[in-house]
């Protein structure tokens, strides 16, 4: 066997996520757990993207909605919803997605860095854009988006 054909190209494994018609994606390394919708406590004066707060087995997450977080229009809870809990620098934080789709295995080859989208601020959470076949997968920037203003 040559060397070529034992040459492996590095690749991201992510869970692949619906938010409206869009396929987003999380490095699967931040993730803790994926989780049914459930009761969410709502917390006052939290910011417009935050759903506020479940409890996940003893441990308080805050939530937020992922959509609303990124700047897309509004949406409805379905049978297929769900909340994607991620860690971030040791904090749990739950994200409301419209339904997990997948766990893809992306070549680094095939992740090009994101388009300046002019006047879309839900771009600076993108941090590459993933081509399988002829879909487009958003890979989001975890760290981004969990960050607080």
């Amino acid at each position: 066997m040559s060397t070529a054909t034992m040459t492996s190209v590095a690749e991201r494994q992510v869970v692949a996520f619906r938010l409206g018609n869009e396929t987003y994606a999380i490095d699967i390394s931040y993730i803790h757990e994926i989780i049914r919708m459930k009761e969410i406590t709502f917390v006052p004066h939290a910011p417009h993207y935050m759903r506020g707060v479940i409890n996940l087995r003893g441990r308080i997450v805050p939530v937020m909605d992922l959509s609303a977080r990124l700047g897309l229009p509004a949406h409805e809870e379905t049978a297929q919803s769900r909340i994607i809990v991620v860690e971030v620098h040791g904090e749990s934080i739950g994200m409301i997605v419209d339904a997990v789709s997948e766990v893809l295995r992306l070549p680094e080859d095939q992740i090009e860095p994101p388009t300046q989208i002019a006047g879309n601020e839900s771009t600076g959470y993108i941090s590459g854009l993933g081509k399988i076949n002829d879909r487009l997968v958003l890979l989001l920037d975890v760290e981004k988006v969990v960050e607080r203003e």
